[in-house]
């Protein structure tokens, strides 16, 4: 069996359409929408919306984590725009283009930016969406744990600890542990061109212990300070930023 693995895709259809070449599955770890490039500011729904110099401005204030000033930034420049409507009509239409570039069969879970109601809409039949869920595929039980959990950012599919965790707990034993965000581990949860810390979870940390499964592939971290390490027999994998490198993790047996 061949599966390829991919996370933090933001908008990158191009090459979504190829991940699954010569794989007998994709598995997909979720941030599927692009609102603001980090690396490009000209790309994203919120450059669309409100210009480069604006985004290049809201890009500063995160990365130096002034986040009051970087929402008093945003909902000034959201005044008298009806926000859910033209939002969700912009991830609409990145998601038309995104779920129909998915190959048969792929499994999918959400990421912090993503927007769960919507995913029915657009997952066509060969798209297993699975979140707090797990699934045989060639004889390995595959578990799916999808979101993030709640940042300064806001992101849109953001949870409280306690329900994350819950979802954990509700795949039992699994072979491969599949989700958005990582351990939390230091060195897998700092991001070296951001220059932060994101967050990762404990529950996570404390799955991969008592679960003891082969691999735990994740992403969320784009530019990791360190993108593998093994806790005890289990290989814990950034699967890598899909949306810059446009290149998945095969994983073979």
């Amino acid at each position: 069996m061949r599966v390829h693995v991919v996370s933090d895709v933001h908008g990158n259809s191009r090459d979504l359409a190829k991940a699954g070449e010569g794989a007998d599955a994709l598995v997909c770890l979720g941030d599927l929408v692009l609102f603001l490039d980090y690396a490009d500011h000209s790309r994203g729904i919120f450059p669309e919306l409100f210009g480069v110099e604006n985004a290049d401005r809201i890009v500063e204030l995160r990365t130096a984590r002034r986040f009051t000033e970087a929402r008093a930034l945003s909902r000034r420049l959201w005044a008298g725009v009806d926000r859910d409507s033209v939002t969700e009509e912009a991830v609409r239409r990145q998601y038309a283009e995104l779920f129909a570039a998915f190959p048969t069969p792929t499994y999918a879970t959400y990421g912090n930016v993503d927007v769960p109601s919507l995913w029915p809409e657009y997952a066509g039949p060969g798209t297993t969406v699975l979140d707090g869920e797990a699934v045989d595929i060639g004889g390995l039980r595959f578990g799916f744990v999808g979101g993030g959990l709640r940042t300064p950012m806001r992101t849109p599919y953001e949870i409280d600890d306690e329900t994350y965790a819950e979802k954990i707990a509700a795949l039992g034993p699994v072979d491969v542990l599949c989700t958005h965000i990582p351990p939390e581990v230091p060195d897998l949860c700092y991001d070296v061109v951001a220059r932060r810390f994101e967050r990762g979870s404990t529950a996570l940390l404390d799955a991969v212990h008592e679960l003891r499964p082969r691999y735990h592939f994740f992403g969320h971290v784009h530019q990791p300070l360190a993108r593998r390490m093994r806790i005890g027999p289990t290989e814990c994998v950034n699967v890598g930023h899909f949306n810059a490198t446009g290149t998945p993790w095969v994983l073979e047996w």
